[in-house]
């Protein structure tokens, strides 16, 4: 089965950088690389964020979304996120692939040209038909929400 392909136009300010690439064979995502220049790299203060350009513009396949999702590398070691994880990009978007990092480290953070910023993640987007109800069927549930379910789940 051939994949869906995901149309990729360089920008002029992202030329020299590679496209994004999947870093195993199983990965779920495609490695994102900062656009900013080589003599201007980007510090995040800690507690600050920044939007980080990619100098991507995409166009997904019709009936999917781009998920914008941190690197774990990066959390880990540095506490740098993406602050609207996962971040949308709708099919239809053609402008910059942009990335607000956040930094919720205890040292200020340089993201420097090249360096992998978060994943993209393709994934399938359902759409529904809305319609308005006086009442919801019932559930063990109900309107149980924000850790009603328990810390450590069921026993």
């Amino acid at each position: 089965m051939t994949p869906p392909v995901l149309r990729i136009q360089r920008l002029a300010h992202g030329a020299d950088l590679p496209l994004p690439a999947y870093q195993s064979d199983a990965a779920a995502g495609l490695d994102l690389l900062a656009a900013v220049p080589a003599d201007a790299p980007v510090t995040i203060a800690p507690g600050g964020r920044a939007l980080v350009p990619t100098g991507l513009a995409i166009a997904l396949p019709p009936g999917t979304e781009g998920q914008v999702r941190p690197r774990s590398g990066l959390a880990a070691r540095h506490g740098v996120t993406v602050l609207n994880t996962p971040g949308t990009i709708d099919a239809d978007y053609r402008g910059e692939v942009q990335v607000v990092l956040a930094n919720f480290g205890d040292a200020p953070f340089a993201v420097t040209r090249g360096t992998r910023i978060a994943q993209l993640v393709v994934a399938p987007v359902l759409h529904v038909a809305v319609t308005e109800a006086e009442t919801l069927d019932e559930t063990a549930r109900g309107a149980g929400g924000f850790g009603s379910t328990g810390l450590h789940g069921r026993t």
